[in-house]
């Protein structure tokens, strides 16, 4: 599974575009706007991941959250609007190590809350994050 976020610093502007091209809906959640296309949950859960819904409930995500498709994201200032992938991986540290063996480069880590993600360059110069779910327990 992916997930893109947009770097952008206009977020009305981006959701009025997107909103009119793709049918996307959005949530402002207040640490960033989730992105959904109403029906990604349904075809998710009759293709690839039938328990989505119940393992979502079962750490309080969002009404809505098998529908993200993205996140849209203040961009720093100056910074170009830009797209940015983000692959779900199962183990954020062996990811790490498969990608420095493989020859990138790792820009940074980060935990919180709900993730393990790290900033990696692929060897073309490419750059991805790789992200690994881990909600609070209990």
């Amino acid at each position: 599974m992916e997930l893109q976020r947009l770097h952008t610093s206009d977020i009305g502007a981006a959701m009025a575009f997107y909103r009119e091209a793709f049918g996307w809906e959005f949530d402002d959640l207040g640490f960033g706007t989730m992105v959904r296309r109403p029906g990604y949950g349904d075809h998710l859960e009759a293709t690839t991941d039938p328990d989505i819904r119940q393992r979502q409930a079962d750490v309080n995500t969002p009404p809505g959250f098998e529908d993200a498709v993205a996140w849209f994201a203040l961009a720093a200032p100056g910074e170009p609007p830009h797209w940015h992938v983000a692959f779900a991986v199962a183990d954020r540290d062996r990811t790490v190590a498969d990608a420095k063996r493989l020859g990138a480069r790792i820009l940074s880590e980060d935990d919180t809350e709900w993730t393990r993600a790290a900033l990696i360059r692929d060897p073309q110069g490419a750059e991805f994050t790789a992200s690994q779910f881990t909600p609070p327990s209990g």
